[in-house]
């Protein structure tokens, strides 16, 4: 089974505007991690300086985390000053899932959208395994977003995953048309948590959904209000329970939309 390289971060509640009150053992390995500024041109091959189009935050320190997936070493840039730039139990689940079952999803060639991607794992993983990714996020967080994925898939991945804004129940329409934008797959992990857009994330998966989309949301279970949540999800999408990861209180579910 693939696993994590380097020790796992575990989580602290915050709200999407605060910043994370980092735990022990993450303070704990910033310190003893690679650490350096975002976007060092000096630090950035060519081949990836030229196809960076966002700039990533200037967070004090970043560290460099090492997963297995798929086969592959995957090196990611994460700092724990941003809830958007780790790497969550539901990202490692779901791409274990991913991967685990890559031929029953059909993934090679599957268009697939990515909400709230962070600092982008799962979206790699995805991309790896032969899907055409469209990995998305709020502003702030696209530039490491994009670095982590050109790092990770740049002559690795059949198809370069593309990096898009999109901000949860805002401009659907004018930023992903029905008309022009459908996707096989819609992926989601750890998106709820103690936040106030949990209304406007929910919309915005069913926006995202047309017929034959398979939506997979993969989350740790902390609050109460993440429970309140699956319940409103299963009233928009026919629900099914995939996995279950009793250690870390992550499950993965399986959601189509309803159609009246």
């Amino acid at each position: 089974m693939d696993l994590c390289l380097s020790s796992e971060l575990r989580e602290a509640p915050c709200t999407p505007d605060g910043c994370l009150e980092p735990p022990a053992e993450a303070r704990s390995l910033q310190e003893d991690g690679t650490s350096r500024p975002p976007g060092d041109s000096n630090k950035i091959e060519p081949s990836l300086h030229s196809l960076q189009k966002f700039v990533p935050t200037d967070y004090a320190s970043y560290t460099q985390e090492r997963y297995l997936f798929a086969g592959t070493k995957i090196v990611i840039q994460e700092s724990i000053e941003s809830y958007g730039a780790v790497v969550w139990p539901g990202a490692t689940a779901l791409c274990q899932y991913l991967e685990e079952h890559t031929e029953e999803l059909n993934l090679q060639d599957a268009k697939v959208l990515e909400i709230g991607a962070g600092p982008g794992l799962v979206s790699i993983v995805a991309s790896i395994l032969g899907a055409q990714v469209t990995a998305t996020d709020l502003p702030d967080v696209l530039g490491n977003l994009q670095y982590n994925l050109l790092k990770n898939t740049l002559k690795r991945a059949a198809h370069l995953p593309e990096v898009r804004e999109l901000v949860w129940g805002e401009s659907l329409e004018q930023h992903f048309p029905k008309s022009t934008f459908y996707y096989d797959y819609v992926l989601a992990s750890d998106v709820v948590y103690h936040h106030y857009f949990l209304d406007k994330l929910l919309t915005t998966m069913a926006y995202l959904c047309q017929p034959g989309t398979v939506l997979l949301w993969a989350n740790k279970f902390r609050f109460s209000t993440d429970y309140e949540f699956l319940d409103k999800f299963k009233q928009v999408f026919d629900t099914t329970l995939l996995a279950e990861f009793p250690e870390s209180s992550v499950k993965i579910f399986k959601g189509i939309l309803k159609w009246d």
